[in-house]
Formats: C-alpha cells, structure tokens, sequence
C-alpha cells in the first residue's frame, strides 16, 4: 500500500518583476498611457457652454436629471439605445483589432495594462530596477524594507486616489464637487465611491497584475474564437534561434541558432512568460518582449526580428525559405472586412439617428380606467396623459391639437388655452381630455382613431402620436 503524498493541487504565486527596457514598444505604450490618463484625468474639468439654465461640463453623467452629455450631444433616458449602440461598436472593434493583430488592446490600451504599468514605474522609481526588487521581495523585514514598501503603497495610494476622484468628478460638476470634498460637505456616496476604487485601483493594477488578466478577463479564453492563422500576432522564430546556447565560442557554437538564451524576453514580460514556447494564452501581445530581443541582437551583431509580430502563415512560408506576404494582406481579409462593415454600419446609422432624431417628443397615455366618462349632457369623454419633451436650453410653447373625428372637441386641464409652456431641458405631464358630443360618430362607436400633433410655436417643428378614442357603442 503506497504511503505517498497526494499531489499538490495549489501552487503559490510566484511575483512577476519586469525588467526595464526601451524601444518603439516601449516607447509607443509611454506615449498611449500618457495620453490615456491624460483623457481620463482632464476630461471632467472641460468646459462646455450649453447655455443658462444647463450644466457647463463638457463630459456629465448626470444621474440626478437622467441626463447624458458630450460636448454638443445630449442623450436622454428614452435614447438609451445609443449608449447601446456605442457599446456595439466597441464590442465589434475589440473583435476586428483581435482578428486583424491579436490582443492590441490588452497590450497596448487596456485600463489594467494602462494603470499596472504606471504602478510598476512607480514601484520601479522606488525599489530599483528587476534584480534589485527581486532581492527586495526575498529579503527579511528591516528599516529599509520597511520603509521603500511604506513609500511604494503610499505613492499607489496617492495614485488610486486620483482614479477614483477623477471618475465621480465625471457625475457631478466637477469644480463644485472638488470644493465639497475638500471641504468635507460632499455626500457620503462620494467618499465611499472614491474608497472603493481607490481600493481597487491599488488591488487590481499594484497587487494583483497579471493575475487580473489572466484569471478574472474572460478574454484571453475568447480571443481564440477571433485569431485565424493570418492574424498578427507576437512569436518567437524558432527556426531561426534554435538550438539556442549561451557560449558562442565552445567547440559546436557554429551550429547554434541565434538565440543565446538569455531569458531578456521573459525578465521585461509584464505577464511572465517565455514567448518561446509559443503562443500562450497569458500572452497580451505588448511588444516588450521584442525590444529586448532586438537589444541583445544587436549587441552580439545579429539580425533584429528573432521575436516579431508576423503571422503563423508567415512561419511556413520563412521556413520554407520565402518570403511572408505584405501586412495589408493579412490585415484585409473575409473576417475583418466583415467586422469593418458591421462596425461602420453601426457608426453610420447612430449619426443618421443622432442628426434627425427631433429637439421636441411626446408620448401619449390613455387613462383606462375608467376608459370613458359619460357627462351630464350625454358627451363622452376620454382622459390621456401628454407627456411632453424640451430638449432645447429654454422654455418653449408647446400647441397641442386633435385630428380624426372633426366633433372632437379638446381641453388641456388646468388652462383654458391649447397650448402649454414646458420648461427648458426638462419634461411636462398635462393632462388632456377628448369630448365627443352626444349623438357623434364618436360617441357612439366603440373606438376611433385619433392623432395628437404637437407644435413648437417658437420654430414650427411638429411630432405626432396616433391614440384610440373609445366611445360608447351600447
């Protein structure tokens, strides 16, 4: 009977330190993270003139009114469907990049990469470059430890705290917001919000780093539905590196390949792994890799390009001896040019919407209960709820008239006037009732169609809703 251990089934997290390195990756994702923090950050405090009675931010979610506006765009609850339409549109484009160059944007765009990057600097500007930090982490606890981990997390924390006041500055005017914070008179929301993501900034982009990427995203498992063998993508040329050998001047080295295997592309991988055991799921395809390949190559006099982006039909075709076919001809394809269209499709129809879509909307709602009334003098009346919309930054008249049955008679409740004054960037209920005479049409039929139209009297827009009067048919 074997008295052997049962096999380990959890295996610890083993820290991954990337080493720095500088080149057009490198340099490319400096410029993207600086530019993306940048939007992130600034956005909030961008003014925009919608006139008196508006909010002058630029970028507002403003929850309180159910309102969302972009510079000159204002989207109401009612137009949701171009929130949804935008989130199509991402959701295409992450599939075509994927399609056309692998994980671009977990590599190069993502927030986690984004932010995870920014706390590596810092963490870098702290305890030093790779092997410093790695001796860092294996060292006892003394003064000096203690004293680059408490800077480290207090600069995180300082960082984490920006992240979660810049996204509640971008519900709420954002100067006001600031002052109130400052001033401890905010809401307690707003506290809570920024300890929150705070807190998560630092767990997600300083603690837990790749481990988000390669267990929480649900990407890395899907990116495989979108990659074909002629999708650009990070590897390794085997057939170029291997056999691969660190002594160059042994008896045998004429029969190494290029690599001199000394793990550069695995010391500066934010994710940890050897791109030389080929394609991985944890890969995000950032291309640090490959400047420190094409450093060393250069050092000891090879050509760049052992780690590259090409694609697998590349492989076959450089092993054979010839030549990978021009980007453009992986890039344009059946797959990707169909996600091109489906992608633009979407964007064309969002603006055509967005340009005819009216200033002024109604909705009409017919009270049911009961469904008619019978006056005194025999006329049947029908009650509806007019639900009337000002999306323009000042009060407007609204006229309000019936069409069908010319008998009809119409009253708004509360003036004896056709028309009512709806406030600026604001809603309006009216009631409005609907008289049949007795002995009409009308009154004696068990529904007739009618039509609402109402006009802008400032600038003669109309809209119009269809509706049911419903008579007495007994």
């Amino acid at each position: 009977m074997s008295t052997s251990e049962p096999p380990q089934l959890y295996a610890a997290r083993e820290p991954v330190f990337p080493r720095r390195v500088s080149g057009r990756f490198r340099t490319l994702k400096w410029w993207i993270m600086g530019i993306t923090l940048g939007i992130y950050y600034l956005t909030p405090w961008i003014r925009w003139d919608r006139g008196p009675n508006l909010p002058d931010q630029a970028v507002l979610v403003d929850l309180a009114n159910r309102r969302f506006y972009f510079f000159w765009i204002e989207i109401w609850p009612h137009e949701f469907y171009f929130v949804a339409g935008l989130l199509i549109m991402a959701g295409l484009g992450l599939f075509l990049f994927t399609s056309a160059l692998g994980r671009v944007w977990c590599g190069y765009a993502c927030p986690q990469t984004v932010w995870t990057d920014l706390f590596i600097l810092v963490e870098r500007w702290i305890e030093g470059d790779r092997n410093a930090r790695v001796r860092l982490w294996h060292a006892k606890w003394d003064a000096r430890k203690v004293r680059l981990r408490l800077m480290k997390y207090l600069s995180w924390a300082v960082i984490g705290l920006a992240t979660g006041g810049a996204w509640i500055f971008y519900f709420a005017d954002a100067p006001t917001l600031l002052r109130d914070l400052v001033t401890l008179n905010a809401r307690p929301v707003a506290y809570t919000t920024m300890a929150i993501l705070t807190a998560t900034t630092i767990l997600f982009g300083g603690i837990a780093r790749e481990q988000v990427c390669i267990y929480m995203c649900p990407w890395p498992r899907i990116q495989a539905a979108m990659m074909d063998p002629d999708t650009i993508t990070i590897g390794y040329r085997d057939w170029r590196g291997e056999p691969r050998g660190k002594h160059r001047k042994a008896e045998g080295a004429e029969d190494l390949g290029d690599c001199i295997d000394c793990n550069a592309c695995v010391n500066v991988c934010p994710m940890g792994i050897d791109i030389r055991n080929g394609q991985q799921m944890e890969c995000i395809t950032c291309g640090l890799c490959i400047d420190a390949c094409d450093d060393i190559m250069d050092k000891v006099g090879k050509p760049r390009g052992l780690v590259g982006y090409f694609a697998l039909t590349d492989e076959v075709r450089e092993c054979g001896g010839e030549k990978p076919i021009p980007v453009w001809q992986h890039v344009l394809r059946p797959r990707t040019i169909l996600y091109t269209t489906l992608w633009s499709g979407v964007g064309v129809a969002l603006v055509f919407a967005l340009f005819i879509r009216p200033e002024i909307d109604m909705t009409v709602s017919p009270i049911r209960n009961p469904t008619f009334v019978t006056m005194s003098d025999g006329t049947i009346r029908n009650t509806y709820d007019i639900r009337l919309r000002n999306k323009h930054g000042e009060a407007r008249p609204f006229n309000i008239t019936l069409y069908g049955d010319p008998q009809l008679r119409l009253a708004i409740e509360g003036t004896p006037y056709s028309s009512v004054e709806v406030p600026p960037d604001s809603t309006q209920l009216s009631r409005v009732y609907v008289m049949a005479p007795r002995g009409s049409d009308a009154a004696m039929l068990d529904r007739t169609e009618i039509r609402f139209w109402v006009e802008d009297l400032a600038n003669g827009e109309r809209v119009s809703k269809d509706s049911v009067f419903n008579g007495d048919a007994r």
